[in-house]
């Protein structure tokens, strides 16, 4: 099961929490200046009884002239080409309904390779239910109040944090658990449409569980 979500960083860092002398509240001075910005997509890949994954592609934009400002719809059909080519077998994605993910020429990539590739969407303003929402939470958090230089020191600061989930299977995991989602294998142990719902507390089943 295969969860994608899309972030992205301006120049202007994320306010985030530090310490600071008793009625003094830290500043941190930045620049605020120029057009540029890293987008980053994103994927959070669970199979009971394997290790949690995560997968990334990060784009930069620095306003030059017919310069893509984010992913176009090549990006997402290489990312998930790039998924199916590290992790092997049936691929489920979930993702939301943003306007790049339901354009035509994706919609044939996805019919093309049915056999090995199942594409949900989720419930409209439902990010709570996208365990790659608390990874983005996290690289957030990290690069909070940093006073970036230029735009190439915030790409290095979220690949590196970005580079240091991918080492953490627990912390994927924990995504996972922040959403509610149960993901438990059918009592029979095989994994097919027929399984069961991948539900939340308090939602109804929307989606199957393809364990």
């Amino acid at each position: 099961m295969v969860f994608e979500d899309e972030a992205g960083q301006s120049m202007t860092p994320p306010r985030a929490r530090t310490w600071g002398r008793q009625g003094s509240t830290p500043v941190v001075r930045v620049r605020g200046r120029g057009s540029g910005r890293v987008s980053i997509a994103g994927m959070t890949c669970y199979k009971p009884g394997e290790r949690s994954r995560l997968i990334y592609a990060i784009r930069e934009y620095r306003g030059r002239k017919d310069e893509p400002k984010g992913f176009v719809w090549k990006d997402y059909r290489d990312l998930v080409i790039r998924a199916h080519t590290q992790l092997g077998g049936l691929i489920v994605l979930v993702w939301d309904n943003l306007r790049m993910h339901l354009v035509a020429p994706l919609r044939q990539f996805f019919e093309a390779n049915a056999d090995w590739l199942t594409v949900f969407q989720l419930p409209t303003y439902a990010p709570d239910l996208n365990p790659q929402e608390g990874i983005w939470s996290l690289v957030k958090r990290d690069i909070g109040n940093l006073a970036a230089a230029d735009l190439g020191q915030i790409t290095q600061a979220v690949k590196r944090r970005l580079k240091q989930i991918q080492y953490r299977p627990d912390v994927v995991d924990g995504c996972l658990v922040g959403t509610g989602l149960n993901m438990d294998p059918a009592p029979d142990g095989r994994g097919d449409a027929n399984a069961g719902p991948l539900t939340a507390p308090g939602m109804a089943a929307s989606l199957p569980c393809l364990c």
